[in-house]
Protein backbone atom coordinates (compact mmCIF):
# COMPACT_ATOMS: atom_id res chain seq x y z
CA UNK A 1 0.00 0.00 0.00
CA UNK A 2 1.42 3.38 -0.89
CA UNK A 3 1.51 6.34 1.46
CA UNK A 4 -1.20 8.00 -0.62
CA UNK A 5 -3.66 5.12 -0.70
CA UNK A 6 -6.84 4.73 1.32
CA UNK A 7 -8.02 8.26 1.99
CA UNK A 8 -4.59 9.61 2.93
CA UNK A 9 -5.86 13.12 2.41
CA UNK A 10 -5.49 13.99 6.10
CA UNK A 11 -2.69 16.30 7.11
CA UNK A 12 -0.70 13.58 8.87
CA UNK A 13 -2.16 10.48 7.21
CA UNK A 14 -4.69 9.60 9.95
CA UNK A 15 -7.34 8.30 7.51
CA UNK A 16 -4.72 5.97 6.04
CA UNK A 17 -3.76 4.81 9.56
CA UNK A 18 -7.42 4.18 10.41
CA UNK A 19 -7.71 1.92 7.37
CA UNK A 20 -4.44 0.16 8.27
CA UNK A 21 -6.02 -0.69 11.62
CA UNK A 22 -8.87 -2.39 9.76
CA UNK A 23 -11.55 0.24 10.11
CA UNK A 24 -13.82 0.31 7.08
CA UNK A 25 -17.21 1.58 6.03
CA UNK A 26 -19.93 0.35 8.38
CA UNK A 27 -17.62 -0.74 11.21
CA UNK A 28 -19.40 -0.13 14.52
CA UNK A 29 -16.95 1.21 17.13
CA UNK A 30 -17.34 1.58 20.88
CA UNK A 31 -14.86 4.06 22.32
CA UNK A 32 -13.78 3.77 25.96
CA UNK A 33 -11.32 5.85 27.96
CA UNK A 34 -11.63 9.04 25.92
CA UNK A 35 -10.06 12.13 27.52
CA UNK A 36 -8.55 15.45 26.45
CA UNK A 37 -5.20 13.81 25.62
CA UNK A 38 -6.64 11.51 22.92
CA UNK A 39 -5.77 12.14 19.28
CA UNK A 40 -8.83 13.88 17.85
CA UNK A 41 -7.57 13.80 14.26
CA UNK A 42 -7.22 10.01 14.49
CA UNK A 43 -10.70 9.70 16.05
CA UNK A 44 -12.18 11.89 13.30
CA UNK A 45 -10.45 9.74 10.67
CA UNK A 46 -12.09 6.61 12.08
CA UNK A 47 -15.54 8.24 12.03
CA UNK A 48 -14.94 9.49 8.48
CA UNK A 49 -13.79 6.07 7.26
CA UNK A 50 -16.54 4.06 8.98
CA UNK A 51 -19.31 6.55 8.30
CA UNK A 52 -20.48 5.86 11.86
CA UNK A 53 -20.27 7.92 15.03
CA UNK A 54 -18.80 6.08 18.04
CA UNK A 55 -21.50 4.27 20.02
CA UNK A 56 -22.34 5.31 23.56
CA UNK A 57 -21.13 3.52 26.67
CA UNK A 58 -24.09 1.13 26.47
CA UNK A 59 -24.57 0.19 22.81
CA UNK A 60 -27.84 -1.40 21.70
CA UNK A 61 -26.04 -4.21 19.86
CA UNK A 62 -22.62 -5.83 19.93
CA UNK A 63 -19.88 -3.79 18.27
CA UNK A 64 -17.23 -4.75 15.71
CA UNK A 65 -14.37 -2.91 17.42
CA UNK A 66 -13.66 -1.43 20.82
CA UNK A 67 -11.25 1.50 20.78
CA UNK A 68 -9.80 1.59 24.31
CA UNK A 69 -7.65 4.58 25.30
CA UNK A 70 -5.66 3.49 28.36
CA UNK A 71 -3.00 5.16 30.45
CA UNK A 72 -0.90 3.74 33.28
CA UNK A 73 -2.87 5.75 35.86
CA UNK A 74 -6.25 4.53 34.55
CA UNK A 75 -6.29 1.57 36.92
CA UNK A 76 -6.12 -2.15 36.27
CA UNK A 77 -5.60 -3.06 32.61
CA UNK A 78 -7.08 -6.54 33.04
CA UNK A 79 -10.31 -5.00 34.38
CA UNK A 80 -10.39 -2.54 31.48
CA UNK A 81 -9.94 -5.38 28.97
CA UNK A 82 -12.69 -7.43 30.62
CA UNK A 83 -14.99 -4.42 30.26
CA UNK A 84 -14.42 -4.38 26.49
CA UNK A 85 -15.69 -7.94 26.15
CA UNK A 86 -19.20 -7.05 27.33
CA UNK A 87 -20.17 -5.37 24.06
CA UNK A 88 -17.75 -6.96 21.56
CA UNK A 89 -19.26 -9.28 18.95
CA UNK A 90 -17.71 -12.64 18.15
CA UNK A 91 -14.76 -12.12 15.84
CA UNK A 92 -14.43 -8.49 16.90
CA UNK A 93 -11.24 -6.76 17.97
CA UNK A 94 -10.04 -4.39 20.66
CA UNK A 95 -7.58 -1.69 19.67
CA UNK A 96 -5.76 -0.76 22.86
CA UNK A 97 -4.39 2.76 22.51
CA UNK A 98 -1.57 3.57 24.96
CA UNK A 99 0.80 6.54 25.20
CA UNK A 100 4.16 5.97 23.54
CA UNK A 101 7.41 5.53 25.46
CA UNK A 102 8.38 8.76 27.19
CA UNK A 103 4.83 10.14 27.17
CA UNK A 104 2.83 10.67 30.34
CA UNK A 105 0.79 7.55 31.15
CA UNK A 106 3.04 5.16 29.18
CA UNK A 107 2.04 1.49 29.58
CA UNK A 108 4.88 -1.01 29.26
CA UNK A 109 4.46 -3.62 26.52
CA UNK A 110 5.20 -6.33 29.10
CA UNK A 111 2.16 -5.19 31.11
CA UNK A 112 -0.02 -5.53 28.00
CA UNK A 113 1.47 -8.95 27.22
CA UNK A 114 0.65 -10.08 30.76
CA UNK A 115 -2.84 -8.55 30.96
CA UNK A 116 -4.15 -9.83 27.61
CA UNK A 117 -4.14 -13.58 28.37
CA UNK A 118 -5.41 -12.93 31.90
CA UNK A 119 -8.43 -11.25 30.28
CA UNK A 120 -8.77 -14.18 27.86
CA UNK A 121 -7.38 -12.31 24.88
CA UNK A 122 -4.34 -12.53 22.66
CA UNK A 123 -2.21 -9.80 21.12
CA UNK A 124 -2.03 -9.96 17.34
CA UNK A 125 -0.17 -6.78 16.35
CA UNK A 126 1.19 -3.49 17.61
CA UNK A 127 2.03 -0.35 15.70
CA UNK A 128 2.55 3.38 15.96
CA UNK A 129 -0.89 4.85 15.31
CA UNK A 130 -0.30 8.56 15.93
CA UNK A 131 2.63 10.73 17.04
CA UNK A 132 1.73 10.18 20.72
CA UNK A 133 -0.16 6.85 20.78
CA UNK A 134 0.65 3.21 20.09
CA UNK A 135 -2.04 0.74 19.06
CA UNK A 136 -2.16 -2.92 20.10
CA UNK A 137 -4.75 -5.23 18.55
CA UNK A 138 -6.30 -7.77 20.89
CA UNK A 139 -8.71 -10.55 19.94
CA UNK A 140 -10.36 -13.51 21.56
CA UNK A 141 -8.67 -16.79 20.59
CA UNK A 142 -10.62 -18.71 17.98
CA UNK A 143 -12.38 -21.78 19.27
CA UNK A 144 -13.53 -24.42 16.78
CA UNK A 145 -16.55 -25.29 18.94
CA UNK A 146 -17.93 -21.79 19.56
CA UNK A 147 -19.68 -20.04 16.67
CA UNK A 148 -22.06 -17.12 16.63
Amino acid sequence: MSATADHADGKSGEPNMASRLGFESGTVVLELGYDDDCDDAFRDAIVELTGEEFTGDEPDDAVDVVLLWFREEDGDLVDALFETLTDLKAGGAVWLMTPKVGREGYVDAADIAEAAPTAGMQTTSSLSATPDWSATKLVLPKSPKVRK
